[in-house]
């Protein structure tokens, strides 16, 4: 049977390095609006949860749904859980995508989508191979090895694996190394699960919330894209992505 999905955009006005980053305009529109309509462009139902009257009246004012969630939530896996709650979905599958990707592809939500096709697939997530090594050992870029059956073994900050006997800058020939794209899928109970679960000591570690599932037995399918996004943290990324935008005729 075919699965049913909903996208939930969580999107808060209180980010540390970019305060009202939903808002800040790219291209004559706010970044969540861009993000909304490259999502609706592949789904019908699409919703943006937030706990800013801003946000709100600012997807209201592009056509969007919105979905008033409280201020407490330490993660958007949270906040999605309880607009979630709140909308009273039928889906079977909520995807989870993060509010400052304007340029979210619907080659990356389709095949995102497609991990569902598989009945044990629990939650899923997308990476893309690092062009280069120096990419790599970003550590604001985590890193994701997975086993055979494309699962994530785990995920990381630092590089991994280590390439034993080889020059670091030759290491790209030696491995795939993968770097995560922030875009999850959970099915419905799945996330249930999950949002009760407390903090683990990996996730402490590597301050990672993936790690939190696959520390307590989750299994994560990763699906690949090999198309590049520009995330917007900072008001420099913002800037960036104005050449981006510019250069690609305008997403």
């Amino acid at each position: 049977m075919e699965n049913k999905f909903i996208a939930i955009i969580p999107a808060r006005y209180a980010s540390t390095r970019f305060p009202g980053k939903p808002l800040a305009v790219l291209g004559g529109k706010p970044v969540i609006q861009r993000v909304y309509e490259q999502v609706s462009s592949v789904l019908s139902d699409v919703w943006v949860a937030t706990d800013d009257e801003r946000i709100r009246q600012a997807v209201e004012l592009f056509g969007g749904r919105v979905v008033m969630t409280r201020t407490d939530h330490k993660s958007g896996t949270d906040r999605i859980e309880e607009a979630a709650e709140i909308i009273d979905t039928t889906a079977d599958v909520i995807i989870n995508v993060q509010g400052d990707e304007p340029f979210i592809q619907r080659s990356q939500v389709e095949t995102i989508m497609h991990l569902f096709d598989d009945a044990e697939t629990q939650i899923g997530t997308i990476g893309k191979p690092f062009d280069t090594i120096e990419q790599a050992e970003n550590p604001n870029s985590p890193k994701i090895v997975t086993d055979v059956r494309g699962y994530a073994l785990y995920f990381s900050r630092s590089v991994i694996p280590f390439i034993r006997g080889h020059e670091r800058q030759h290491w790209l020939n030696q491995f795939p190394f993968l770097k995560h794209l922030g875009l999850y899928a959970y099915r419905r109970d799945v996330l249930r699960q999950i949002t009760k679960l407390p903090q683990s000591s990996l996730e402490k570690a590597e301050s990672l919330e993936q790690l939190r599932w696959l520390q307590n037995g989750y299994r994560i399918k990763v699906g690949l894209t090999d198309v590049e996004t520009v995330g917007i943290d900072t008001p420099e990324d913002l800037a960036r992505a104005e050449e981006f935008l510019s250069a690609t005729s305008g997403l």
